[in-house]
């Protein structure tokens, strides 16, 4: 049996969403469940929703720019990164918020037409300042009492899709 879901969106929160040209998310958490694999020789692996890639896709073709800024120094992001061809991949970020701002001004935008997506504490600098924040369900509750949007999904279980349907006007039910 099929469920109508219905979302609404403020007209503050509607504004907001105008307002952005590019999309960031964090990786571990997000775009995985924060999990990592571990193999008997030490090799790191992750596991990654091809519904969140399918995200990125969309959004790109509606004329969005989107990126990858994690604290992670896996090159398991990067390569994640290079293959949905996202127009920015940062790893190994101490201060996220500063190079959000740096890739802002070298577009020539302000940190209010930036939305991002994180799940943990050293997120939150950043969700606080960027146009539109969002986290998956299961972020920490610290970062969930500040930012705008808190989706349906968990990290890893298509969060980002659904954070990327807010910018493509989809309702829940278009993409659940």
């Amino acid at each position: 049996m099929k469920t109508e879901k219905s979302r609404k969106i403020s007209k503050k929160l509607a504004q907001k969403l105008a307002k952005i040209k590019v999309i960031l998310t964090d990786v571990d958490g997000v775009l995985t469940d924060g999990g990592m694999y571990y193999t008997a020789e030490g090799l790191v692996m992750k596991k990654f929703n091809v519904k969140d890639g399918m995200g990125t896709h969309l959004l790109k073709n509606a004329g969005y720019k989107t990126g990858i800024v994690t604290t992670d120094v896996t090159p398991i992001a990067q390569i994640r990164g290079e293959r949905l061809k996202m127009d920015f991949v940062h790893i190994g970020v101490p201060d996220k918020l500063a190079l959000v701002s740096q890739i802002a001004d070298e577009n020539s935008l302000t940190l209010e037409n930036i939305a991002f997506i994180g799940d943990d504490v050293n997120d939150f600098g950043l969700l606080q300042a960027v146009g539109v924040s969002c986290a998956p369900k299961d972020a920490v509750p610290r970062i969930k009492e500040i930012v705008d949007i808190v989706t349906e999904n968990g990290g890893g279980k298509g969060a980002y899709r659904e954070f990327a349907s807010y910018f493509l006007g989809e309702t829940p039910e278009q993409f659940l």
